[in-house]
Parts: C-alpha cells; structure tokens; sequence
C-alpha cells in the first residue's frame, strides 16, 4: 500500500511493506512429512518504509492479501499486528 504524500504522523511518503523474514529451508525427497512440513514453514513481516530506504528490483509478487486484515492500523494494537503476520504468513506459505 503507497501512501505518497506522507500523513500527519509520518510526513514523508511511504509504503506499508509484507514480506519474508525467515524463508524456507532445503527439503529433500528422503525426509518425512512431519520434517517436510516444520522445514517448509517461513516467518513473515509487516513494516512501514520510506519510500527512500526501498530497494527497487525486478522481482515482484501478485499475492493478494486482505486489506481489512493488513493495513495502517495495525501498527495501534500489537494483537492486530500478530494476525496481520499471520494472515501475510498463511498467503506466502500457500504460494
């Protein structure tokens, strides 16, 4: 979500940013599906950028996430940032 001409409680532009903070390990065909299933579990974010401090790449994702579940107000309550991560968590981990 870009929010480009700053608010009243962060006057720069900036950008509220889901991604990956623990990705996936190496899973192998000899491994059970208990150890498949732990191994294959990721750790996710969900931050606030300046649009400065943002790397442009040529990657980029098209997972759609729920916009009543992750947006600005999460950053209030730390319960609704907890289900924020959880439901970034369960998207990225369905891909």
């Amino acid at each position: 979500q870009n929010i480009d001409d700053g608010t009243s409680d962060r006057p720069y532009s900036h950008a509220l940013v889901a991604g990956i903070d623990r990705y996936p390990r190496k899973v192998t065909a000899a491994m059970g599906k208990k150890k498949i299933a732990k191994r294959s579990k990721i750790k996710s974010f969900v931050k606030v950028y300046n649009y400065n401090h943002l790397m442009p790449t040529r990657y980029s994702v098209d997972i759609p996430l729920d916009k009543t579940v992750v947006n600005k107000d999460v950053f209030r309550d730390p319960a609704l940032k907890r289900k924020a991560r959880r439901e970034a968590k369960v998207k990225f981990e369905e891909r």
